[in-house]
């Protein structure tokens, strides 16, 4: 019988708990996957918590890698024993085993592991859309990266850098701070005791900067807003402090024309062109040595809860995965 994370009601990472789940046959255009590695992101927190809340009883995760063990009479671009990875769809990818829309499914090339895979799709095509597609970063240009140790932030920094960007981040600790730097951060302000904005105004010469990477939420929002350089964008991707406050769109005009954008991964590899389009282009940056990614912490697959309260309590950095 699969064993997979399940929870009732949505609450803190105690609502979690492993059981035993059946796994059906591969129906029109499915494949049934046999997970070797699983990947944890801030947004399983969301919907383990309610903040996006997901119909109950539910299933979590987003993000894995493993090997096709069945595939339907439809199906033409996978083969039983292909390695393959995801990022999206239904909540789900704390199991086992799984079936899920092969749609969804990306051939993993022999160079690039399943522990990577696990732990850099999601995060990857995340960085993937946010820097070329959202606001497409150009050489010679600085940005500012909240979170910039964080499990996205470090596949940022490294991509971000590899192509001449000068990278502003943030960090929550000295520890963080080194991670940062050693990724190639060339400023990095601990907003713990650092006036974030006066900083990236004097780095910057008093302009500001065209675009701000928040994933932090509430507790940067007015921060990220007064760093901007005038027709500057916020993209804010994530609510790791809790959601960004309501606001008036005159506030973005007072602040210099400025442009806000929450967009998701989802809406950026919803065509399968779009989404081979993207891995492919993470792929070829970890082939290249540009972005170096290993996860920092593992779990056992029943050991999910622990997983996110060391996620939400900010005890890791970087990638951590979970083994079935």
């Amino acid at each position: 019988m699969n064993q997979a994370i399940r929870f009732n009601t949505s609450g803190a990472p105690d609502v979690l708990s492993l059981q035993a789940r059946p796994v059906n046959a591969p129906a029109a255009g499915e494949a049934l996957i046999r997970h070797t590695a699983i990947g944890v992101n801030f947004i399983d927190t969301y919907h383990r918590s309610g903040l996006y809340p997901l119909p109950l009883p539910s299933g979590l995760g987003l993000e894995a890698a493993g090997v096709v063990e069945a595939i339907a009479a439809d199906v033409q671009h996978l083969r039983v024993g292909d390695r393959v990875a995801y990022a999206g769809g239904a909540p789900g990818a704390y199991s086992q085993r799984r079936t899920l829309p092969a749609s969804l499914l990306v051939r993993l090339p022999d160079d690039i592991s399943d522990d990577t895979a696990a732990c850099v799709m999601l995060q990857g095509m995340t960085v993937e859309y946010l820097i070329r597609r959202t606001f497409a970063v150009t050489p010679g240009q600085t940005v500012l990266w909240h979170a910039a140790a964080g499990g996205v932030g470090q596949i940022a920094v490294q991509w971000l850098t590899s192509l001449g960007v000068t990278v502003i981040g943030t960090v929550g600790s000295d520890e963080k701070a080194a991670i940062a730097r050693t990724l190639g951060c060339q400023h990095i302000i601990n907003y713990q005791h650092e006036n974030v904005v006066a900083r990236v105004r004097d780095i910057t010469g008093g302009r500001g900067v065209p675009v701000v990477y928040d994933s932090v939420g509430k507790d940067t929002f007015a921060i990220s807003l007064d760093c901007l350089a005038p027709r500057g964008m916020l993209v804010s991707f994530g609510n790791a402090s809790g959601a960004v406050p309501a606001f008036t769109p005159l506030l973005l005009s007072q602040k210099g024309s400025l442009f806000f954008t929450r967009p998701k991964l989802a809406d950026y590899i919803a065509s399968r062109s779009e989404l081979e389009s993207s891995a492919e282009a993470l792929f070829e940056r970890l082939r290249a040595g540009a972005i170096k990614v290993q996860p920092s912490a593992r779990y056992a697959l029943a050991d999910a809860a622990q997983a996110h309260a060391d996620l939400e309590a900010r005890r890791t950095t970087g990638s951590i995965i979970l083994q079935p």
